[in-house]
């Protein structure tokens, strides 16, 4: 497992399958400032109010020259279903094998009554145009964590 990200290091790279056919890359959004947000499953409530918030501040992120990107282990079937039920307008980044979970040190060890188990620690992480960590959120809760992130992507 990676170490936890350092602001102001090069954010490590990716190149995986998203929602809608295709890939995504970090090399490709190069020149804008990237969200990426790191959530354990599709259509859980969590999970589906993080996606609803950032959803409702995308134009805003647009405006400061912002991608949103949703990362989780889920298949990128399940994403598409995600994506349609609840009119998401961003990519969902799907790592079934975990290696990007692990590159940005998200796939953790977690405990559940008293159940051990791997699974995705809810990150965010703000890269910037140059494709340097600005931020990181670790151990997110949902409510008003996007009003925040879009506030440092912004200030940036």
């Amino acid at each position: 497992m990676t170490d936890k990200l350092e602001q102001g290091k090069k954010a490590p790279a990716f190149d995986l399958p998203k929602d809608g056919e295709g890939r995504i890359k970090l090399s490709s959004l190069k020149g804008q400032k990237v969200v990426l947000y790191f959530y354990p499953k599709d259509d859980t409530s969590g999970c589906t109010q993080e996606a609803i918030d950032f959803k409702g501040l995308r134009k805003q992120f647009e405006k400061a020259d912002t991608v949103i990107v949703g990362v989780s282990p889920d298949s990128v079937k399940s994403h598409d279903k995600f994506k349609a039920k609840h009119e998401l307008d961003f990519d969902l980044v799907s790592d079934e094998d975990k290696g990007m979970l692990e590159a940005y040190g998200v796939w953790v060890e977690k405990s559940m009554y008293g159940r051990k188990y791997m699974g995705v620690e809810r990150t965010t992480v703000l890269i910037d145009a140059a494709g340097k960590i600005a931020q990181v959120w670790n151990k997110v809760k949902v409510p008003g964590h996007a009003k925040e992130v879009l506030a440092a992507a912004k200030a940036l």
